[in-house]
């Protein structure tokens, strides 16, 4: 009798287990179709690769990062070998080879970046306005100014509204001691485009000008709207250039720490450190900051700063190294298409045979006759025992009324050296406390020659007593 009870219920258990189950299941069916309804949130966007930054930089005329840049050259690479016919590949691929030899002083991406960058003209001859303006790029960064003005005026005259080429065309004119035409070109690309590449574009021309407090202030602001770190790292490292010019050491520093901070790759800014902890006594820190900066990008300006630090420091055989260093990386760069020949020329001046240097110098102020060729080569006429000749390309170097004269420490002290070789010592004792007004530390082996120079003209005579000076300067 009991197990005869015991049926029914079971039954009945059993059919209330499926009405719950099957009330489940609609409601999760109603559930689903609601969630279904309900708006979705948005996924993350997954964050850009470095290649596809750096081929946004790149397009953009601002600074990439070296592994973007390695990243970038790898895909383009891959491009053009599965259609050798992209000439917009070939053309990137041309432009990202030279900026990471630029990057990384290394000249032998120059000969493959000429190849790309005319394999793409090749491949779209008519109105290939990124592979020429690819090629001027790329003889800037040769030091070719001559050729970087013909791409770049012929790059402007297929697209006068591409606003990226005008940054080429002012370093071209500006390495040609064009001063006029640079700033010509300097109000068409403000009347074009705004923003922190335009900044700092303006303020390499307000400097050359000699408008420092202008110079610092576009640079401040193209630093403070760069949105990539290795962007602003790029401008923070040449406001520490601007800082050091005029003495302002402490900011130097900060600026140059911040830039590697931002982009351990700012190699320029590293040695920028250097520059400016040896100006502060910090000599173990600086002789390691420019090792740093050597190991990675092997400047034969980095090598010539550091080679006169050393010998500073009475360390005539650590000299000697780096200034083969810079022998060997002047080489390098000629095979690579590039001119070294200023570097070496100041090289040759002060630590070897200066009528070397003026005959290189005579033959690079043909090529580009710019302001700092100018200081160069008269420095070098000056060791080389020519004052009078020298005065001449001096005064060049130091004059602003044309727009190209830099009136920074070392141009000065040049200049008040030459002076006072000429016995224009009311010229020479001016432009030799102004080189020590400006940055007193401005060279670890020049700075004391100055004070010393200095020290030995003495105070100015007493009004009325005469001194033998011409007035110039």
């Amino acid at each position: 009798m009991e197990n005869q009870q015991e049926g029914p219920a079971r039954q009945e258990r059993s059919v209330r287990r499926r009405r719950v189950l099957i009330a489940s299941v609609a409601g999760c069916a109603v559930l689903g179709g609601v969630l279904v309804l309900l708006p979705r949130e948005p996924a993350e966007p997954a964050p850009p690769s470095p290649g596809a930054l750096a081929m946004a930089a790149v397009g953009s005329g601002v600074p990439a990062t070296l592994p973007g840049l390695a990243e970038l050259i790898g895909e383009r690479e891959k491009a053009v070998r599965a259609r050798p016919g992209d000439a917009a590949s070939w053309a990137v691929l041309g432009v990202a080879y030279a900026e990471r030899g630029r990057r990384l002083a290394d000249p032998a991406y120059y000969p493959r970046a000429e190849k790309a960058l005319r394999t793409s003209l090749k491949v779209r001859p008519q109105r290939n306005t990124r592979a020429v303006a690819g090629l001027a790029a790329l003889a800037n960064a040769r030091r070719d100014f001559r050729a970087a003005r013909r791409w770049g005026e012929a790059a402007v005259k297929l697209e006068p509204r591409r606003w990226t080429t005008y940054p080429l065309l002012i370093d071209a004119y500006t390495g040609l001691g064009e001063y006029k035409a640079a700033k010509r070109t300097l109000d068409r690309l403000t009347g074009l485009r705004s923003g922190p590449a335009v900044l700092a574009r303006a303020a390499a021309v307000y400097r050359d000008r000699g408008w420092r407090e202008d110079a610092a202030a576009s640079l401040a602001d193209a630093a403070a709207g760069a949105r990539a770190p290795a962007e602003r790292a790029s401008y923070l490292e040449r406001s520490g250039q601007l800082a050091f010019e005029r003495g302002d050491l402490d900011v130097a520093l900060r600026h140059f720490r911040e830039a590697v901070r931002l982009d351990p790759d700012q190699r320029a800014a590293q040695a920028g450190q250097g520059r400016t902890l040896a100006a502060l006594g910090r000599t173990t820190e600086a002789l390691n900051a420019y090792l740093a900066a050597l190991a990675e990008q092997p400047s034969p300006q980095y090598a010539l700063e550091l080679g006169e630090l050393y010998e500073s420091l009475g360390m005539p055989e650590a000299a000697r190294v780096r200034y083969g260093l810079l022998r060997e990386r002047v080489r390098r760069a000629a095979a690579g298409g590039a001119d070294e020949e200023l570097v070496l020329g100041r090289f040759e001046a002060d630590h070897g045979d200066p009528k070397a240097a003026v005959r290189r110098l005579r033959a690079e102020w043909k090529r580009q006759p710019g302001t700092e060729v100018a200081d160069a080569l008269g420095w070098a006429l000056y060791r080389a025992g020519e004052p009078a000749e020298a005065l001449r390309f001096a005064l060049s170097a130091t004059d602003t009324e044309p727009g190209g004269g830099v009136c920074d420490a070392a141009s000065m002290y040049h200049r008040g050296m030459i002076e006072r070789e000429l016995k224009r010592y009311g010229a020479a004792r001016r432009h030799l406390t102004e080189a020590l007004r400006i940055n007193p530390h401005f060279s670890p082996l020049h700075g004391p020659a100055a004070r010393a120079a200095a020290g030995a003209l003495g105070e100015p005579p007493d009004e009325g007593v005469p001194e033998m000076d011409d007035g110039a300067g």
